[in-house]
């Protein structure tokens, strides 16, 4: 799976509101930072979870050979395109008869290639995330970005490698992560 952003998720103005009174700053010289640290704290979360918290655009390039094929990101919340991709790199929208899209319940996307198209890969387009904003991600996963970006925030001469979240911060991601079974 090669997946790429097509939009970064947006980051409100609430959520940098609501770090810099969670670290008690209250001028704007260090904006650009915090927000820096709390995209940071969003892939992270991503990482731990598996899912994308906040909505964005998505591709994915998957091969083209008849069946289904998932799409690794998660939660898929609509599938909006299928191109083939030549070896020259031109995209051509794939005919809608020779494919099946399918979002499960849980939110794992799905395509089913009826009829390949000649090109070795397809690039899928879709939008995944478990909030459309800030406002309406669940308190618990961020709760938890806040925490983490202030962690960094205040630990940033420290150098420290830890490449997982402080185990509050995980306690608070727990309920929202998938599970792989291999």
């Amino acid at each position: 799976m090669r997946r790429k952003l097509i939009s970064s998720p947006t980051l409100s103005v609430e959520a940098l509101d609501e770090l810099k009174q969670w670290l008690a700053i209250t001028t704007t010289r260090d904006d650009a930072a915090l927000t820096a640290l709390l995209r940071s704290s969003l892939d992270t979360c991503e990482g731990f979870t598996r899912q994308i918290p906040l909505s964005t655009s998505c591709e994915e390039v998957l091969p083209a050979t008849r069946g289904w094929h998932d799409i690794a990101t998660t939660p898929v919340q609509a599938i909006t395109s299928l191109v083939s991709i030549g070896s020259d790199g031109t995209r051509t929208d794939v005919d809608p008869g020779h494919y099946l899209f399918d979002i499960t319940a849980d939110g794992c996307g799905r395509i089913n290639l009826l009829a390949p198209p000649a090109e070795n890969r397809v690039a899928v387009r879709f939008t995944a995330g478990l909030a459309s904003d800030w406002n309406t991600l669940p308190e618990g996963l961020r709760h938890g970005m806040i925490r983490l970006a202030s962690y960094a925030y205040r630990e940033r001469n420290e150098g420290s490698t830890s490449r997982s979240p402080p185990a509050a911060i995980a306690a608070l991601w727990q309920p929202w992560r998938r599970m792989r079974i291999a």
